[in-house]
């Protein structure tokens, strides 16, 4: 069955930064567009960043336009973020999401249990 485990959270200070990774398994990771999605307390699930297929191209959502990475490692079925000038409000628990295509449109298929990222000083 289809597997997303991610892991890199944890306590950050404003201005900080954290890489998160999500290994895939149970599925032709290289075949699906993958995205990573956030949920802060009180509020509903928010798209973050995705990536397609082969890594062609990536698309940010405006929050975090210029401070997030997302890239991927098709060999090793891995997906990444790398978050920097942290700041309090991307405190949230971080999902990452197999897309249905090949192209990420947030249409997400599966998606893992999350892991915390939290920014305070």
């Amino acid at each position: 069955q289809v597997q997303l485990v991610e892991s890199g959270g944890g306590l950050a200070q404003p201005g900080g930064s954290l890489r998160l990774s999500c290994a895939a398994s149970g599925f032709d990771f290289s075949t699906h567009a993958m995205s990573w999605a956030r949920q802060a307390p009180g509020k509903g699930l928010e798209w973050v960043a995705g990536i397609w297929h082969d890594g062609r191209d990536t698309y940010y959502a405006e929050s975090v336009k210029g401070r997030f990475t997302i890239s991927r490692d098709n060999a090793e079925s891995t997906l990444h973020l790398q978050m920097s000038s942290l700041e309090p409000e991307d405190t949230a628990l971080y999902y990452c999401a197999q897309e249905y295509g090949t192209q990420p449109d947030g249409d997400f298929w599966h998606v893992g249990q999350g892991t915390q990222v939290t920014v305070s000083s």
